[in-house]
């Protein structure tokens, strides 16, 4: 997968995206990932990328010819361009595995106030936000993004099982886990899974599953039922 970042703070994604499983997915050659400023693509001596909003109002919002020029520059007819702000489509495991399917994406991070509409209207493919809260700008949410669908990538994890069985996989919350010591301050691990039997251990795991979502996320499982 090719992954581009648009972003006026490209030093904010040293370190975040330079560890752990981004780092092993762009080491191993499964990710290409590129983060590029948005005032590359000025053309004043104050590398100008916002101004006024017309008809008034406070803070700032990003011009439409460097966000225009900078993706003609980077993207291609295979390219999903996602604007990550706080009116796209809430970001959750099910939209992950569907940015997994593209071959290329490139994230436009806004800033202030917003970008230019003409931006949404003629070059944006998708708008993504990861709550219903507001930051400074998109580049933390995109972050979010590239680690969710970068540890989907086959092989990234090392252990396909794992992205199987994480919470919101099957829309609930994952089931406990424990490991040893069996005993640790008086509190025991359950015996049904010191027993091998694993159909049992299968059934108290998903029966876990439910209940930890009946009680923290019911709201999981009113959308499970829905598509029913």
């Amino acid at each position: 997968m090719k992954i581009d970042v648009l972003t006026l703070f490209p030093e904010m994604f040293r370190g975040p995206l330079d560890v752990s499983m981004v780092q092993r997915a762009r080491e191993s050659g499964q990710l290409e990932l590129r983060v590029t400023d948005l005032r590359n693509y000025t053309h004043d001596r104050h590398k100008t990328v916002d101004d006024r909003p017309f008809g008034g109002g406070p803070g700032m919002v990003l011009k439409p010819e460097p966000i225009f020029e900078a993706v003609e520059d980077l993207a291609d007819e295979k390219t999903h361009v996602i604007l990550m702000a706080p009116a796209g489509r809430l970001f959750d495991q099910a939209l992950a595995r569907e940015l997994l399917q593209k071959e290329r994406l490139l994230f436009i991070c806004g800033s202030y106030e917003g970008v230019d509409e003409r931006v949404r209207e003629a070059l944006v493919d998708d708008e993504i936000s990861i709550g219903d809260y507001v930051l400074t700008n998109g580049g933390l949410p995109a972050m979010v993004v590239i680690e969710a669908v970068t540890r989907l990538l086959p092989g990234v994890l090392g252990d396909e099982e794992s992205a199987v069985d994480e919470s919101f996989s099957h829309g609930l919350l994952e089931y406990p886990h424990y490991t040893r010591p069996a005993e640790f301050r008086g509190m025991k691990v359950p015996e049904i899974l010191l027993s091998g039997h694993h159909a049992e251990i299968e059934k108290w795991r998903a029966e876990q599953a439910r209940k930890r979502t009946a009680e923290r996320r019911p709201d999981l499982l009113d959308k499970r039922a829905e598509k029913l």
